[in-house]
């Protein structure tokens, strides 16, 4: 094995990921623009952003199957750039879209994957995945039957076999049932506990929550990083929930109207108003808080809000930027 490359600073041992202003492009299309981050080992990160992004272009950086145009970086201590063979040895990585053999049963899968990793045992480490994942009853079942479920405990079984040190999970849960999805992430706590680094993208704000630590990309650029609640209180958002009312489609109209007001989102029989400043929110709503049938409460921002208060600024950027 090759020693990483010398002339880039050695990360903190408790460093899994440390990338510094990545940038990639397709075709004269920026896909992640200056991307800097840092994950600790042993954390679960969780990383968001709608499609386009440059979610996935970033993970097939971090894990080696894609080289940055610019940047620099390292995984599990090793650098990006030079030493990619060898991260994609202690690295599993589990694709948007199922990846195994239709054909094939899950033990067939398993023992199949456990040989291309050259394990010692492939029939062992299969029976092994099999035991720790609850597929003992479908160990003989072919891959191209099993639910969407199933299908994502086979892949996580198959990316897990080698023993990685980090898991890189590219939307995971998509199309998959809500006990599916809870009884993944308890296996990815699981894993977790036992020291392994797990990368995660998702659109689902209650699997963002479930992270130790989240970081928010949009249109290739790194928008929010830290915990959920460090990232709720950097959005220094006011945000009020209003309810009650005949018409609630049509005051979200109005606020929308009003200087101060960013963000105007329905959520069930109520709506989330919110501003980034205070003062003028306040001022906005004013009007409105005269109306006794409307019942105005203070409430923290929740992650969809912040979320949804990035993405507006962020394309008003855009935008402007681009002079429409």
């Amino acid at each position: 094995m090759s020693e990483p490359a010398q002339n880039a600073e050695k990360p903190p041992d408790d460093i899994a990921i440390d990338v510094e202003n990545l940038t990639k492009s397709f075709g004269g299309h920026t896909v992640v623009r200056g991307l800097t981050m840092q994950v600790r080992r042993g954390l679960i990160y969780g990383f968001l952003g709608p499609n386009g992004s440059g979610k996935t272009t970033t993970i097939r950086m971090l894990c080696g199957l894609l080289t940055p145009d610019s940047g620099r970086g390292t995984c599990l201590g090793l650098d990006i750039h030079r030493d990619a063979e060898i991260i994609k040895r202690h690295v599993g990585y589990m694709t948007q879209h199922f990846s195994l053999y239709q054909d094939l049963s899950v033990r067939e899968n398993l023992e199949f994957v456990a040989r291309v990793y050259g394990l010692r045992n492939p029939r062992a480490a299969a029976r092994g995945a099999i035991e720790r994942l609850g597929l003992a009853q479908r160990a003989e079942q072919l891959a191209g039957e099993l639910s969407g479920g199933w299908k994502q405990r086979l892949a996580l079984g198959a990316c897990t076999l080698p023993d990685p040190q980090l898991l890189l999970l590219d939307e995971p849960t998509a199309g998959v049932d809500p006990k599916a999805r809870r009884e993944f992430w308890n296996e990815i706590h699981a894993l977790a506990a036992q020291g392994l680094t797990v990368l995660v993208s998702t659109h689902y704000m209650d699997e963002a929550e479930r992270c130790h630590e989240i970081a928010y990309i949009a249109y290739g650029e790194l928008l929010a990083q830290g915990t959920v609640q460090e990232v709720i209180d950097a959005s220094h958002l006011t945000t009020f929930t209003v309810s009650g009312g005949r018409n609630l489609s049509a005051l979200a109209a109005e606020l929308e109207k009003r200087e101060g007001i960013t963000m105007v989102a329905p959520f069930g029989t109520s709506l989330h108003v919110s501003g980034p400043d205070e003062a003028a929110v306040n001022a906005a709503i004013a009007p409105f808080r005269e109306d006794r049938d409307l019942v105005w409460e203070p409430s923290q921002p929740s992650l969809e809000d912040v979320f949804i208060d990035l993405m507006s600024k962020t394309a008003s950027g855009k935008a402007k930027g681009s002079g429409s």
